[in-house]
């Protein structure tokens, strides 16, 4: 941890369900599975239950749909 950070505050870990989703390790953060952007949680709306992956965004979500046909 660095000088002035807590626990909380890297990158999470969650477990994604529908609708919802379950903090695994403390952060404030998660990085979209396609762009690698980190995506704070409080603006997460993007995820998929099946692969377990954020998404910065509908684009990037529609972008792994597309790579996964």
């Amino acid at each position: 941890i660095l000088p002035g950070m807590t626990k909380g505050d890297g990158e999470a870990q969650l477990n994604y369900g529908d609708g919802e989703y379950a903090l695994l390790r403390p952060g404030r953060f998660v990085r979209c599975a396609v762009s690698q952007k980190p995506i704070p949680l409080e603006v997460l709306r993007y995820w998929s239950v099946e692969r377990q992956e954020p998404y910065a965004g509908p684009g990037e979500f529609l972008q792994r749909l597309q790579e996964t046909r």
